[in-house]
C-alpha cells in the first residue's frame, strides 16, 4: 500500500497532473463521440447504414494513413505543439459535424470531409503521446506514470460509454457531438500549459520525410521484440475485431439474451482494464516483453467461453481476464519502448507500432460475417480463439521476446 501511495505521488507533480487531465478529457471525448456520431447520422433524414459506414471510413482511412507521418512530425517537431494542433483540430471537426447536424445541412461529402480531418488529428495524437511521457515523467516512475494515465483513461472510455448515450437520448446527437468538441478543445487547453523537458536533441532538424521514414523503420526493424510482438498484434487485433465487432454480438443476439447481455461482456472488460491498472502498479518483471507476451494467452478465454456456449457470467469472468491481461500488457509495452527506443525516434517507433497492430483490423471486420455463415458463429469465435493462441505461442519463439530484460530498477533522486 505504501507503494502504491508513492505511485500516486507522481499527482503532486504539475507537469504529470496536466498531462493526466488532458490525456483523460481527450480519452472522455473519444469515447462519447461514437455514440453521438452514428445516432446522430442515423437520424438524419434518409440515413442508412451506408451512411454510417461511409462517414467512419471517411474517418478511420485517413487516421491509418497518416499515422507514419504523424510520426514523423512528433519526432521533427515539440510534442507539445502536435498534441496542441491534434487536440484543437479534433475538436474543430466534431464543432463543425455538430453544426452540420444542429442546421440540417448534412450533405454526405460535408460530413465524410470533417470525419477525415477527425481521423487525421486522432494520428497525430497518438505517436505524440508516447513520446511525451519520458518528457514529463522521470525514468524511475514511467511505469507508474503510464499505469496511471490508463486508469484516467479505461475511466473515461467507461464513463464515455454511459454519458454518451445519455447525452444524446437527452440532448441529440447534434449537441453530444458538440460536448465532444468541448472536451478536445479543453484537453488541448491544459496541453498548452504543459512545460515538457524535451529528450530528442534531434528535434527540429529538416530532413526529408522519406528519410525520417527510413531511419524510424531502421529503429524498428532492428529490435527484435518490436517487429515481433507488432506481428503478433497484427493478428490478435484482427481476432478482437472479428470476435468482439460482430461474431460476439450476433452471438449475444442468437443466444446469451442481447444487447443487456454483451453490454454486461463489455462492462466485465472494462472493469477488468481498471484492476489491470492496480497490477500494473507493482508487478516489476525482468523479462518485460517475455511476460507481456504470455499475458496475451488468456485474451484467447472469452473466446473459447462464447463458442463453446459457456453461461453469461462465466463469459463475463472471462471477459475481465482479458481486460486485466492487456492493461498489464500496454503498460508493461510503452515502458519498455520509452525505456528501450532513443528519445528523438520515439514517435516514429510507436507509429510503425501502431500501424503494424492495426493494419489487418479491417480483415477481421470483413471476415467475420462469412466465417459466422460458413462455420457458424460458436465455430467462429472458437477460430478467433485459436488465433490469439497461434500467433502468442509464434511470438513466444523469438528469443528478442524472451530475453530482453529490464534495466536494474531506478531509485528517485532525492530532492
Amino acid at each position: 500500500m505504501r507503494e502504491i501511495l508513492g505511485d500516486l505521488g507522481l499527482f503532486r507533480d504539475g507537469r504529470f497532473a496536466l498531462l493526466f487531465s488532458a490525456r483523460t478529457l481527450s480519452m472522455l471525448g473519444a469515447a462519447f463521440a461514437p455514440v453521438a456520431l452514428a445516432f446522430g447520422i442515423l437520424d438524419l433524414p434518409g440515413a442508412t447504414a451506408t451512411t454510417l459506414s461511409v462517414v467512419l471510413t471517411a474517418q478511420a482511412l485517413p487516421m491509418v494513413l497518416f499515422m507514419l507521418f504523424a510520426g514523423v512530425l512528433a519526432d521533427r517537431f515539440p510534442r507539445q505543439r502536435v498534441m496542441m494542433a491534434g487536440e484543437s483540430a479534433n475538436a474543430l471537426a466534431y464543432f463543425a459535424l455538430a453544426a452540420m447536424l444542429l442546421s440540417g445541412w448534412t450533405p454526405l461529402w460535408s460530413l465524410a470531409t470533417a470525419a477525415a480531418c477527425s481521423g487525421v488529428a486522432v494520428a497525430a495524437l497518438y505517436p505524440a503521446l508516447t513520446g511525451i511521457i519520458p518528457e514529463v515523467v522521470p525514468p524511475e516512475r514511467l511505469q507508474a506514470g503510464n499505469a496511471l494515465l490508463g486508469l484516467g483513461a479505461n475511466v473515461a472510455r467507461m464513463a464515455g460509454a454511459v454519458l454518451g448515450g445519455a447525452a444524446v437520448v437527452f440532448l441529440g446527437g447534434g449537441w453530444a457531438l458538440a460536448v465532444s468538441g468541448v472536451l478536445f478543445l479543453t484537453a488541448g487547453v491544459l496541453i498548452s500549459l504543459l512545460r515538457p523537458t524535451p529528450l530528442a536533441a534531434g528535434q527540429g532538424e529538416r530532413h526529408s520525410v522519406l528519410r525520417d521514414l527510413r531511419e524510424g523503420w531502421r529503429e524498428f526493424s532492428s529490435r527484435q521484440w518490436i517487429w515481433v510482438v507488432v506481428a503478433q498484434f497484427s493478428i490478435l487485433v484482427m481476432a478482437i475485431q472479428a470476435g468482439h465487432g460482430v461474431l460476439g454480438p450476433l452471438l449475444a443476439k442468437e443466444s446469451l439474451g442481447g444487447p443487456a447481455a454483451w453490454s454486461a461482456f463489455l462492462a466485465g472488460e472494462a472493469i477488468g482494464t481498471i484492476a489491470g491498472v492496480v497490477v500494473s502498479l507493482r508487478v516489476r518483471p525482468r523479462r518485460p516483453i517475455l511476460v507481456g507476451a504470455l499475458l496475451c494467452l488468456p485474451a484467447a478465454l472469452p473466446y473459447f467461453l462464447l463458442g463453446a456456449g459457456a453461461p453469461l457470467w462465466v463469459t463475463v469472468a472471462g471477459a475481465f481476464v482479458l481486460g486485466v491481461c492487456f492493461d498489464v500488457f500496454g503498460v508493461l509495452w510503452m515502458t519498455t519502448m520509452q525505456r528501450e527506443i532513443p528519445p528523438e525516434s520515439l514517435s516514429r517507433v510507436s507509429s510503425y507500432d501502431a500501424l503494424g497492430s492495426l493494419m489487418f483490423g479491417p480483415i477481421g471486420l470483413m471476415l467475420a460475417a462469412p466465417a459466422a455463415a460458413l462455420l457458424g458463429v460458436g465455430n467462429a469465435l472458437l477460430a478467433c480463439g485459436a488465433l490469439v493462441l497461434v500467433a502468442t505461442c509464434a511470438a513466444l519463439l523469438s528469443p528478442g521476446v524472451r530475453n530482453l530484460r529490464a534495466p536494474a530498477r531506478l531509485e528517485p533522486v532525492s530532492a
